[in-house]
């Protein structure tokens, strides 16, 4: 039974796991992330790999980093919520290891662990994944194989046009997708609807302690599942968008599968209903012809050390 070590790595917090070739985690272990420091962030990594091969034969570690990684799967290049930049995080933690190491994008390695294991596991070819947090991520599996491009940086689904000269987004264009399809979107939404009519947004300010500015997505999520009408609306706002980005990506790919993952999608039915429905609506005469589905994903909080750990495997 071959075993390999998976590590997310997430600008708050991390988690590693040993996973077996059927993609079940045999252990875990978590820790804070030292976001600003990046020896601690370094030596945090090589110390839950430490532990765990300690109890466990493990052949190679995978590492899913929250950042835009190298197309040798080496270096950490930028990564937004933390202080890596340039950072040849596989050659540090295979020398204090002794232990193979891959690096891979956090997104690419979600839908990985969701190709081969979770929402995508029939898709014999193709799926494309995004996942919609305080931004929106994405990958894409063509030919059995993930899609780095030749920088190591491809598929930032979050950065395609919406808009033509949009909302600002902190990439420095103005007007994308995740500008109208993210977390950070749906609570602006659910802000301008409560200031716009506070009396249909009776439960969501209350749940904000009746303060417009306080609102926060968990809010948005509580009071659209309990009716609140303007939380509902600003879910409908997300889904519409997230469904003409997907069939943006249809129309260039055209994937078995659509996986949609991340925290906000944890609302189930209020985003993807109106997704879907966008989605089926906006192809025209190329509506005609088969399209992938648009699911959920299954993996949920540990699609990135499987991911993770299988990619380690295959490297």
């Amino acid at each position: 039974m071959t075993l390999t070590i998976g590590v997310d790595m997430g600008g708050t917090n991390m988690q590693a796991a040993v996973v077996d070739r059927e993609g079940r985690v045999l252990a875990r272990t978590r820790r804070d992330t030292p976001a600003d420091d990046v020896e601690a962030a370094r030596e945090v990594i090589v110390d839950v790999v430490c532990e765990l091969a300690r109890d466990h034969p493990v052949e190679a570690v995978g590492i899913g980093a929250a950042g835009f990684v190298d197309a040798t799967r080496s270096t950490v290049l930028f990564a937004p919520n933390m202080a890596w930049r340039g950072e040849p995080l596989r050659t540090y933690v295979a020398a204090a290891t002794g232990l193979p190491v891959v690096v891979e994008n956090d997104a690419n390695v979600a839908a990985w662990a969701e190709f081969r294991y979770g929402a995508a596991r029939d898709a014999d070819d193709s799926a494309i994944m995004v996942t919609i947090g305080t931004g929106i991520g994405g990958a894409i599996v063509f030919g059995g194989e993930l899609i780095r491009g030749a920088n190591g940086i491809a598929a930032e689904l979050g950065h395609i046009l919406a808009v033509s000269d949009g909302h600002p987004c902190g990439c420095g264009r103005n007007g994308c997708l995740e500008q109208y399809a993210s977390g950070t979107a749906l609570v602006r939404f659910a802000r301008e609807g409560a200031k716009d009519d506070q009396a249909a947004a009776a439960s969501l300010l209350e749940l904000a302690g009746g303060e417009v500015d306080a609102i926060t997505g968990p809010m948005v999520t509580s009071a659209a599942k309990a009716g609140d009408p303007v939380a509902r609306e600003a879910f409908a706002r997300v889904g519409y968008w997230l469904g003409l980005g997907l069939a943006d990506l249809v129309h260039i790919l055209d994937p078995q599968v659509l996986v949609v993952g991340g925290g906000v999608s944890e609302a189930g039915d209020l985003l993807l209903g109106p997704a879907r429905e966008a989605y089926a609506q906006s192809f025209g005469a190329r509506g005609r012809f088969p399209a992938a589905q648009i699911r959920p994903a299954e993996m949920l909080n540990s699609a990135g050390v499987i991911g993770a750990a299988d990619l380690a495997r295959l490297r």
